[in-house]
């Protein structure tokens, strides 16, 4: 294998750390997540629902923020709908779009498993790094995320 098809050992060290955190960490969300009976996507799905003023997004919206493919979504979507914290509907504006809304349960579950959340967050994350530490890596990631998906950090 030629060296043009190889990272160079610093790049190499700099992207197995950086694949121990994508892999473990939401790993350890979804561990900590366990007790409130929500995985780290299905989380993600009441957070952004909560993020919306009317807590509904359509379902093509959903996928996009939540950065899950739609097939998935639906298998998720279906997961929160029978435990009550999600529903669906058709979008009476355009029958061709589904509407998910947040339930009052939904919001509720959101709200008792959030500290559990963020505090791994922190753990795992923010109370490693000094505050310069957190910005330059919002800062790094956030440039990787633009050249992954333009929409990135809008």
């Amino acid at each position: 294998m030629g060296a043009d098809h190889e990272l160079a050992p610093a790049q190499a060290q700099t992207w197995e750390s950086l694949l121990s955190v994508l892999l473990w960490l939401p790993a350890t969300l979804d561990s900590r997540l366990k007790k409130w009976g929500l995985s780290h996507h299905e989380f993600l799905i009441l957070w952004c629902l909560t993020q919306h003023g009317d807590r509904s997004h359509t379902m093509s919206s959903l996928a996009e923020l939540s950065r899950v493919n739609p097939s998935h979504l639906s298998r998720i979507a279906s997961r929160l709908e029978k435990q009550g914290w999600l529903v669906r509907a058709q979008d009476p504006a355009d029958a061709r779009f589904t509407i998910a809304s947040l339930t009052e349960a939904g919001s509720a579950k959101y709200s008792e498993a959030a500290p559990t959340y963020y505090a791994t967050l922190r753990e795992h994350v923010f109370d490693r790094l000094t505050p310069d530490q957190a910005a330059h890596l919002g800062g790094i990631t956030g440039e990787i995320a633009r050249s992954l998906d333009p929409r990135a950090g809008l």
